[in-house]
């Protein structure tokens, strides 16, 4: 279906939308997870000084906003396991027992990667590759370890993240080097083991290329036809203004759905700053050096792209709404623009605008444009 037009009534949401934030003015502020209670969570991925207290506005935003969250990196392996027979577990508790505190539904970000591993992991004392039984053994204590650790607290695990390269092949990863391609169906096997409540996703970027989506969708037939347990599959939805387009990303959804499980959006931005690289990837290893021409917005952002920010994330919304019965989270990677990653991927230093909230905590005209496509004059994106 075509996306829903902002421009003859922008203005006016923006004041509704900013009334809607403030207390004062009505009895019971509209929010991000109210207004899409009835079609999927709301969640964002948030970082140590939100959830331990050195970010109390931000804190603010997220216990009013949203209801799920997101770790950016106290669970992935170099902070929760940095050492041979060494767990780390106190940021990670502090973040589930910010979730529990807010009744949010906690996701655990990831289990296997291959990056933010440790290079101990594959080798041995000598620095020689282990062999696959040793491997093995590792990401199994792992596993065990960190999941049963949070059973019955955390909700969903992303077990494997972005496995495969961009033309849909397996990415040859020390895990796949040395376990070989089964190295998955363990993972899963051993998140199943250590939780068997928990759901477990797959999660990964540049899924509405076709190549990769089709890669995806080979991978997780071969799991299901193994008998792996496998509940969703992350879109992650680091978006620039021109690309995915929304028939791409209707069409990535669709073509998850039909395989039976869950589609979330698991890592939503938009990169609004001019393309570094001709790539859509969101390999975190691209790195560009930083000059003037691709920070032309350091001492802020004209009002004419705050409009098309806020309409390209409501042409977004028109198709996730579309889809309200297949989606089952919708996550922006990161509160503010303060703390985006973009600001320093894949050009260090840059000023970026890709959320709903300002640098001051303030919502943007973004923010009014997803709050309206919730509205009840916006049903028929809901057919």
């Amino acid at each position: 279906m075509p996306p829903m037009r902002l421009e003859f009534w922008l203005p006016l949401i923006l004041t509704l939308a900013a009334g809607a934030l403030s207390a004062a003015a009505q009895d019971t502020p509209l929010t991000l997870k109210d207004a899409f209670k009835d079609d999927f969570r709301i969640g964002a991925a948030i970082n140590q000084s939100q959830f331990e207290g050195g970010s109390p506005r931000e804190a603010q935003i997220i216990q009013s906003q949203f209801n799920a969250i997101s770790p950016e990196n106290v669970l992935k392996w170099e902070s929760v396991h940095p050492a041979p027979g060494q767990f780390n577990f106190q940021d990670a508790d502090q973040y589930v027992a910010f979730g529990q505190k807010n009744h949010m539904f906690i996701v655990g970000h990831n289990l296997i990667w291959h990056n933010q591993t440790p290079a101990w992991v594959f080798e041995d004392a000598d620095g020689n590759p282990i062999s696959r039984e040793a491997l093995i053994a590792r990401m199994r204590n792992h596993i065990l370890t960190v999941v049963g650790r949070y059973k019955g607290k955390i909700g969903g695990w992303d077990v494997v993240n972005e496995a495969l390269n961009e033309d849909g092949t397996l990415r040859n990863s020390p895990w796949r080097r040395i376990i070989g391609d089964d190295y998955l169906v363990l993972a899963y096997q051993f998140a199943h083991e250590a939780d068997p409540s928990a759901q477990l996703y797959y999660n990964d970027y540049s899924l509405e290329n076709l190549p990769k989506r089709q890669g995806a969708i080979a991978l997780i037939k071969k799991l299901q036809s193994r008998g792996v347990r496998i509940d969703g599959i992350g879109l992650q939805e680091h978006d620039k203004m021109d690309w995915p387009s929304t028939n791409q990303v209707d069409e990535t959804i669709s073509a998850f759905a039909r395989l039976g499980i869950k589609v979330m959006v698991t890592e939503l931005d938009i990169d609004l700053l001019p393309a570094a690289t001709r790539s859509n990837s969101a390999d975190i290893s691209m790195s560009v050096a930083a000059n003037a021409e691709l920070n032309p917005y350091a001492s802020g952002l004209p009002d004419s792209l705050q409009q098309k920010l806020a309409q390209r994330y409501a042409d977004l919304f028109s198709v996730f709404l579309a889809h309200r019965g297949q989606i089952s989270r919708v996550t922006f990677w990161g509160v503010t623009d303060a703390d985006s990653w973009l600001n320093n991927w894949p050009v260090p230093g840059r000023t970026s605008y890709p959320l709903l909230f300002d640098r001051d905590c303030n919502p943007k005209p973004a923010f009014a444009a997803v709050i309206h496509m919730a509205s009840p004059m916006n049903s028929a994106t809901r057919n």
